[in-house]
């Protein structure tokens, strides 16, 4: 609003309105014509009301009389202060006016929101500002409601996943609402657009049905259809389009609304309870109805052309797996992600089923055929596609499949049989591996088999048919036997010896490895114990622990329960778990894991290298020792790429502070490979095959070892190989070196110096560069890579300069020395070598030494962070402790004094205060000098007893006891009032 006059000029009064005759008006009628006004009106002067018209008055709820002269802030919200001075400092600037809101306070201090507008003016004869007040607060709430319902009709159309858009059909103009942007998924609402512009969230092939239904559409009557529309990520929804067409608000434009509700949702429920009867609910696949009326189809037509085909059925075991430990929804999930991952390896021609679980078949394409080639082909094609890991939350699964085939008709004439075989040739593979079995007559038998086994080995327990054996694991440092595995063996009555590669599968499926496993356990710490009872050196038992085993919940307290039944020693036992056991369900795993760490067992990971482990995940486990698989020790001395893996095995497991123990060891070649490259304990038949517990102990009686020659320790003699196709030459440099004390050991080619390598320790290698077969060049680089820690160098009446540089820049040569030679530089060359090689060992040596050092220091000062935290904790449980028993003591309804061993009063109560205020401050007091005579005699005796003691003319009972039933801590003097005993 503006102000009721503009001013011709600054400073001056407003003139008088001329009248309709051409006069001017009185001030008296200018006076009347404000106060008739229903706008406020008014002029401040220095801060003050000068004037106020009735409508202020009114307004504000005061009288005329108490506005005028009244601080024109006294109205104005504290809040809005800031803005009124703004807009002064901007009149005064000479900036032109605004009109804006402010909240307004009346007489009963309500609040109301004022519309005002302010003018500079001269009012008799000073400046002022005239302001103009309306109460604008309905407009404003108005507003505000209209914003509000703005904001919930967003609301509600982005809960209810719907838009509106209005449009103007006669200016061809669109404006869609938020909901309908957010339907469309666009980050931004560009306003208005042309009718042509939307059409873009149409498909291209529904636009001419959609435009041809609006044109159509009749005045005032609603009409709905259905169509797609295109999303700005490139999705497309189906929707729901209702809409109207009628006169805009001008009488003659035409004007539509439409309202569009997302129905993907719904109309994919429709066609999936349209097929819901013949598809998995979880997964979507076919289910087993719909298989078997595909495979009975395929049965037909086969017959009409005499066509074969096969069938597969599939296991994953790892989704029951983790329907076990993580839960039906894991398994759900995971279940999903095999499904779709198989979708996409299985061909259109194809039919895959989910029949439950982790079981699926798949109907492959008739035109294939039959043969074993071409079916072998494909489902191994579905074994490789399985082969990385699915992640179920935060933890990765590897997945192991089996997969069973039957033929059609070759193994069943129809559906359900034909199912059936492939199902049976499935159990026929080996438990837990990926393998693919074709159904054979012969898997009917292992079927039954299987039944026998399962049938005897649910006996076996009570019978006393089970027995353990047990494998010695070997110290490479010292030979000692210093630990064995505990190997379950089974003699059964009926049966005979039943191999544990047979019967421990059976165990793991029917769940009878909980009991057998209970069993090992309990035997192997009872032997343990009775080792150490008979003064045996002392040996650690390991036990396998079984997936199921370690799924259980209470494994820890059982296998605690074990060890106090039996008398064993925690550290005489451990336990082992394979790498696939701590991909399912890991956090429960390492959960678990831990606890046995703490009862004080050894933690072995077994089979390492044939599963996926995590190495991130390895450093947070409590593992000991690292087994390495016997697939990499085998047949090692002929396949360096095993080695490598060997030794990065070693040493990421020695950065781990692990042990690494090599399975499998049956050679002098594989020994001494895995000593030269670090490993610390080997079990094997090179040493001894799984053996009875008698022989265990004539072994442990016998002290028996490793053969000395083999130990990693520093040998005495120096070993120097001489590898030379000319006989001659070998023989001259062997009589060179003799006078040296080396033990020389010869070779004529680079195979027979690789199998000198193997065995023995050889500290220096001197070699012949042109030999048949494998130049110097060659074996001293296979050498490097066998046999690192070795000092290599190469002889040579050739000059072939750049193969024997690239092997030396390379490290793979020490030296490279010249023929014909001079015997005393020669001596001196190798000489040095062996110094070279003496003082790598040391290196490594001393490096082992402080690695053990730094472990054994990073133990004790995490023992003592330990103790320290546990100490802190139990003062701040004492400290917590004392400031209770203090207060309670304080508000012990009688009183009470503390006397500490100095004789010095350290506590008063409240009542005890009150009682002896005649005393003063007593708290620091000597007792003695403070307390009556009567309270320090009780104090004196220290007998427990109550004794009578007057006090303010009224006797009381006082008792005298030590604090903790120790008088080192002080004494408390307990005082009660004897009630209606006042002294005569």
């Amino acid at each position: 609003m503006s102000s009721v006059a503009d001013s011709p000029q600054q400073g001056a009064l407003p003139a008088a309105p001329a009248s309709s005759s051409g006069s001017p008006l009185s001030h008296r009628t200018y006076r009347d014509l404000l106060e008739q006004a229903q706008v406020g009106v008014f002029v401040i002067q220095q801060g003050c009301f000068r004037y106020v018209n009735p409508k202020v008055v009114e307004l504000l709820g005061y009288t005329e009389a108490q506005l005028l002269g009244m601080s024109a802030t006294a109205v104005v919200h504290p809040q809005d202060m800031p803005r009124v001075a703004e807009h002064i400092r901007q009149r005064m600037a000479g900036v032109a006016g605004v009109a804006y809101d402010i909240r307004c306070v009346r007489a009963d201090q309500s609040l109301f929101v004022g519309r005002v507008f302010g003018r500079a003016i001269v009012f008799e004869g000073e400046p002022a500002d005239l302001v103009t007040l309306s109460d604008v607060s309905e407009i404003q709430f108005a507003r505000e409601l209209a914003e509000w319902r703005a904001r919930m009709l967003a609301q509600t159309e982005l809960l209810c996943r719907s838009g509106s858009v209005e449009i103007d059909l006669s200016a061809r103009r669109a404006t869609l609402s938020s909901g309908a942007y957010a339907l469309l998924g666009e980050t931004h609402e560009p306003g208005t657009l042309s009718i042509l512009a939307a059409l873009r969230w149409i498909p291209r092939d529904e636009r001419r049905f959609l435009l041809s239904i609006w044109r159509g559409a009749a005045r005032g009557d609603p009409f709905e259809f259905q169509h797609r529309i295109l999303r700005a990520d490139g999705s497309r929804l189906v929707v729901l389009h209702r809409g109207v067409v009628d006169v805009g608000a001008d009488g003659v434009s035409l004007r539509g609304v439409v309202i569009l509700q997302d129905i993907t949702a719904q109309r994919e429920a429709e066609g999936r309870i349209q097929e819901l009867a013949n598809y998995d609910e979880l997964t979507g696949l076919p289910n087993r109805v719909l298989l078997l009326d595909r495979v009975d189809a395929a049965a037909h037509a086969a017959q009409w052309d005499e066509g074969r085909f096969a069938l597969l059925s599939l296991s994953i075991a790892q989704v029951d797996q983790v329907e076990e430990t993580m839960g039906f929804g894991a398994g759900d999930t995971l279940a999903m992600a095999i499904a779709a991952r198989l979708s996409g390896l299985c061909r259109s021609e194809e039919t895959l089923a989910h029949l439950g679980g982790g079981e699926f078949a798949v109907l492959l394409d008739p035109a294939l055929g039959d043969g074993e080639d071409t079916v072998s082909q494909r489902a191994r094609a579905i074994l490789d596609g399985l082969r990385l890991p699915e992640n179920v939350g935060q933890t990765e699964v590897y997945l192991s499949c089996s997969i069973g085939i039957a033929t059609y008709p070759a193994d069943a004439d129809g559906a359900q049989r034909l199912l059936e075989c492939a199902q049976t040739a499935r159990l026929h593979t080996d438990n837990g591996a990926s393998r693919i079995a074709f159904f054979t007559p012969q898997a009917n038998v292992h079927a039954v088999r299987r039944m026998t086994l399962e049938s005897a080995l649910r006996r076996a327990i009570g019978k006393h048919e089970l027995t353990l054996h047990y494998q010695p694991q070997v110290d490479l440092l010292d030979g000692r036997l210093l630990g064995v595995e505990a190997l379950v063996r089974w003699h059964c009555a009926e049966l005979g010896d039943v191999e544990p590669t047979e019967f421990i599968p059976v165990a793991e499926q029917t769940g009878l490895i909980i009991p057998i496993g209970e069993w090992v356990l309990r035997s192997a710490c009872t032997q343990a114990a009775s080792w150490a009872r008979a003064g045996l050196p002392n040996v650690r038992v390991h036990v396998n622990l079984s997936p199921l085993q370690l799924q259980q919940p209470d494994i820890a307290r059982r296998l605690h329960g074990i060890l106090l039944e039996t008398g064993a020693n925690p550290a005489h036992l451990g336990v082992e778990v394979t790498e696939s056991m701590l991909t399912v369900d890991g956090e429960h795993a390492a959960r678990t894991l831990r606890e046995l760490k703490a009862i004080g067992v050894e933690i072995s990971l077994d089979d390492f290298g044939t599963g996926y482990s995590n190495l991130g995940v390895l450093r947070t486990l409590p593992i000991d020792v690292v087994k390495i698989d016997r697939s990499f020790v085998h047949d090692v001395t002929s396949a360096p790429e095993d080695v490598s893996i060997t030794r990065a095995v070693l040493n990421m497991a020695h950065s781990l502070q692990m042990k690494v123990l090599a399975e499998g060891v049956e050679t002098e070649g594989q020994l001494n490979l895995l000593i030269a490259n670090g490993c610390d304990m080997i079990q094997g038949f090179f040493f001894s095959a799984p053996v009875p517990a008698a022989d265990i102990e004539q072994m442990l009686r016998e002290n028996r070892r490793l053969p000395e020659r083999f130990l990693t320790r520093d040998r005495r003699k120096r070993t120097l190989l001489l590898v030379d196709d000319e006989e001659n030459i070998v023989s001259s440099l062997r009589r060179l070196f003799r006078r040296d004390g080396y033990h020389i050991v010869t070779a004529h080619s680079g195979a027979e110096g690789l199998q000198r390598l193997a065995e023995v320790n050889v500290d220096v290698i001197v070699s012949d560069q042109r030999m048949p077969g494998m130049t110097g060049v060659e074996f001293l680089r296979r050498a490097k890579e066998l046999y690192p820690d070795t000092v290599r160098m190469v002889l040579s009446g050739y000059t072939e300069l750049q193969s024997i540089t690239d092997a030396v820049n390379e490290g793979a040569i020490y030296k490279f020395l010249t023929k014909p030679w001079d015997d005393e530089r020669l001596r001196a060359h190798v000489a040095e070598a062996f110094r070279q090689k003496d003082l790598a060992d040391e290196n490594r040596r001393l490096a082992r030494e402080v690695h053990s050092a730094n472990h054994e220091l990073a133990l004790v000062n995490e023992r003592l962070e330990g103790l320290l935290a546990r100490q802190r904790e139990q003062t701040s449980l004492e400290e917590s402790r004392a400031a209770n028993a203090r207060g309670v003591l304080e508000n012990v309804p009688t009183p009470i004094v503390g006397v500490d061993v100095d004789g010095m009063i350290a506590f008063v109560n409240r009542d005890a205060q009150m009682l002896l205020s005649d005393a003063g401050a007593l708290i620091g007091c000597d007792a003695d000098e403070v307390l009556p005579a009567g309270l320090c005699e009780v104090l004196t005796l220290d007998d427990g007893a109550h004794h009578r003691v007057e006090l303010r003319g009224r006797w009381h009972r006082a008792v005298c006891r030590a604090m903790d039933d120790a008088t080192s801590r002080g004494k408390l003097l307990v005082i009660t009032p004897e009630f209606e005993t006042e002294v005569s």
